[in-house]
């Protein structure tokens, strides 16, 4: 059954029904079974990502369930909402606040290997996925640990341990990609490539997760509880999957992927690129409210209570121009060889064992280099990515989303 949050997000993306019935309809038999007999690690668990894969596993009572969070209060919430919709199965549900990059999680994956057998499948949704997250050297870093090395490091405990298979979130924005983000999860791809040839992996690229943590359409919510306008570019069309669908994909991957293969959704450029302005036009009509478009910020924060009081709200809509943003969005590049007859509603990337292992350990090693001395700019760690993609076009205007409303 699916949520009646996800059918109002479908309605505001201008999408009549689910992606993915019939190929998990086709597939339910076969997915069931393997949950039934499988014990399953997911990292990032918490996330809007995470917390979806979470729901499809336990809904089919897997042996062990564990999830691995740096965030325990959504930890907390994942429990309460599995507890108050699926209720309890007969294997092992648990949670642990660890950081996958720390000596902790070493110690932890360890453990559960003496403990429980170790795992077979490991799951990884953690990321820095903010295109907002690339202004600074700092955080910048931050991403090259998470998006990279984190999900390097953490394959190869899986690997150790005896897992089946590892799955990592990639994203539409590492095909031919525009900003550090895309671009660190593609170096990231390349690293798995490295990894697929002692152990099977396969990973899924897919459009925006509407309303998921931090997103835009995330932040729609917290403006409405706060009495605060919405902003939104009106130029930037995207693609959006609901958080179900998101589960949905990541599981199919996971479980019915062969080595190196890449899912993500067939969408039709016509009927489901929409623009963030548009959502949030049919996202207040869905509240009761009619959008009244302000000339700027300020006016926009002024009229709240004004229009509320008549059931509309104020909405500034701006042409996009901040780094990083992508003009369009893609799954694929015409260099990769695709199997679209699988499956109904998705296409596969089909992957040759491919990688420069002198490149990827020159990146590991001028890396810890930065690290060692200290300090590092912003500029280096662009001209690395540069080397490290040839054909890397990082869009760089100088502005960032943190200087918009």
């Amino acid at each position: 059954m699916r949520h009646s949050m996800d059918d109002s997000i479908l309605k505001m993306v201008g999408r009549t029904g689910p992606l993915f019935i019939q190929d998990m309809e086709r597939n339910e038999e076969s997915l069931a079974a393997i949950v039934r007999e499988s014990r399953f690690l997911v990292i990032g668990g918490a996330g809007t990502i995470g917390s979806a894969i979470c729901r499809e596993l336990f809904a089919r009572d897997p042996k062990v369930l564990h999830v691995v969070d740096i965030s325990e209060n959504n930890m907390v919430e994942l429990v309460r909402d599995i507890r108050s919709s699926k209720g309890y199965g007969k294997g092992e549900f648990a949670t642990f606040a660890i950081d996958c990059g720390s000596d902790i999680f070493r110690s932890f994956m360890a453990g559960q290997e003496k403990r429980i057998g170790g795992y077979d499948f490991v799951f990884n949704t953690s990321a820095l996925k903010h295109v907002r997250s690339e202004k600074d050297p700092f955080t910048l870093m931050r991403m090259i640990d998470t998006n990279i090395f984190n999900t390097d490091s953490t394959m190869e405990m899986a690997e150790k341990a005896g897992a089946k298979k590892y799955f990592c979130v990639s994203t539409d924005k590492a095909a031919n990609p525009v900003n550090m983000m895309g671009a660190s999860k593609r170096i990231m791809e390349m690293y798995l490539n490295r990894r697929s040839e002692t152990m099977p992996v396969s990973t899924a690229r897919f459009a925006n997760v509407a309303f998921s943590d931090g997103s835009l359409l995330y932040g729609f919510n917290r403006r409405i509880e706060k009495g605060q306008p919405i902003a939104a570019p009106c130029d930037v069309r995207r693609y959006f999957v609901t958080p179900k669908e998101a589960g949905e994909l990541c599981m199919l991957s996971c479980l019915t992927g062969d080595n190196r293969d890449i899912y993500f959704p067939k969408l039709d450029e016509n009927l489901n690129l929409v623009t963030f302005s548009s959502i949030a036009e049919k996202y207040l009509e869905n509240l009761g409210y009619e959008a009244v478009q302000c000339d700027s910020e300020q006016e926009a924060r002024d009229r709240v209570a004004e229009l509320k009081a008549e059931h509309k709200y104020p909405v500034y809509f701006f042409e996009s121009d901040t780094t990083g943003e992508k003009d369009f969005e893609e799954f694929y590049t015409d260099n990769e060889i695709l199997d679209m007859d699988r499956f109904e509603s998705i296409g596969i990337i089909k992957n040759e064992i491919d990688y420069d292992t002198e490149k990827l350990d020159s990146f590991r090693a001028r890396i810890d280099a930065m690290r060692e001395k200290g300090s590092w700019e912003r500029g280096e760690l662009i001209e690395l990515f540069n080397e490290m993609i040839p054909n890397f076009d990082h869009k760089e205007t100088g502005k960032f989303l943190d200087g918009r409303m």
